[in-house]
């Protein structure tokens, strides 16, 4: 495994929602509610965006003097003329549910009359074990790093990215994984392999860390009330992010507003790798960072490993979710071979 050799490119400075609730009471309130229930960040400024279309949609009206048929012809217009994905109606519903139950108390809302997006029946993408190495050949550095986690951990892009120092637990070979999707928790394995490069990645961070602190800077951002409750944890080692960003930003959700910190590096840089290796391996498939979740899966699955334990390593509340991958196992679907292979030619 080759060692990552400096930080990328592209550093991430975490979204900022003032331009979209920006000279609105409402909006504005709304974003104070998502932060006091802990809503991540993107989930924060989606369902801020949602909520600001619905009501430019319906001529700037208060949602207040609107309900339920203003809220069908609105996901309507999404599935029917914008047709949208199944996936995308279903984020704009939770953002105008939250608007109106959470923050507005309308509890008695019944959307009869709603069309549903068609949510299209799709096989994960999965690399061969041959494209992955093909893919790995054409990576380097921080992109490799985290493209192995990626591979040999089963992590989600942000899952990756979002790693703080305390999370590597070498002495059990595992990664700790905190509010991964669905703001569960969970272990995975840390391959071996890895140890010596993350390692490594751990002191290029360090040594940022001391450049910060001696600059009087040094805070990372925390998650829920943690800095509130540990006012000098923002600075502590343990909770710095692995892959620190190369430059420092003002955290917009900082309490006092205005603070400095620095956050990890971004999903941009690291998604245009992935791309450009798979176009340089000479892959034809629509890949991408979390195809090599999905070859994780589906390579285990093919191992022997029993699904139950692929549930745990990838975080699924439901084992139906995880029996997708037993339909792209190299096996032919579901593991079963064609009668054709009895007969005499075809063996």
């Amino acid at each position: 495994m080759q060692t990552a050799t400096a930080p990328v490119a592209n550093s991430h400075i975490p979204i900022d929602t003032d331009n979209i609730v920006r000279g609105s009471k409402l909006l504005g309130d709304l974003r104070d509610l998502l932060r006091r229930k802990h809503y991540s960040i993107r989930t924060e400024q989606a369902y801020l965006d949602w909520a600001r279309r619905y009501i430019l949609f319906h001529g700037k009206r208060h949602p207040n003097d609107m309900g339920e048929a203003e809220i069908v012809a609105f996901l309507n217009h999404l599935a029917v003329h914008r047709k949208v994905a199944a996936s995308t109606q279903n984020q704009a519903l939770n953002a105008l549910m939250f608007l109106y139950k959470q923050h507005l108390g309308r509890e008695d809302l019944d959307l009869q009359g709603l069309t549903p997006a068609k949510r299209p029946q799709r096989l994960p993408t999965v690399f061969d074990r041959s494209e992955v190495e093909r893919l790995f050949v054409h990576l380097e550095g921080t992109h490799k790093l985290i493209a192995a986690l990626l591979y040999g951990a089963g992590l989600r892009l942000l899952e990756g990215l979002r790693l703080r120092i305390q999370d590597m637990e070498f002495n059990r070979s595992q990664i700790i994984v905190h509010d991964g999707k669905g703001a569960k928790d969970r272990a995975t394995l840390l391959p071996q392999a890895l140890v010596q490069p993350i390692r490594d990645q751990m002191e290029r961070a360090r040594k940022l860390h001391a450049q910060d602190l001696a600059a009087g800077l040094g805070e990372v951002y925390l998650p829920y009330a943690l800095e509130r409750k540990y006012p000098n944890a923002a600075r502590q080692w343990g909770w710095q992010y692995l892959f620190p960003a190369n430059n420092t930003a003002v955290d917009p959700r900082s309490d006092p507003p205005g603070k400095i910190r620095r956050h990890h590096i971004g999903e941009t840089s690291m998604q245009r790798a992935i791309k450009q290796a798979i176009s340089k391996a000479g892959i034809h498939k629509h890949g991408s960072c979390h195809t090599l979740r999905h070859s994780f899966a589906t390579h285990l699955l093919e191992d022997g490993y029993d699904i139950r334990t692929l549930q745990e390593l990838l975080g699924h509340s439901d084992v139906r979710t995880t029996m997708i991958y037993t339909h792209v196992m190299n096996k032919g679907p579901m593991g079963v071979r064609s009668p054709l292979t009895k007969l005499p030619g075809f063996e």
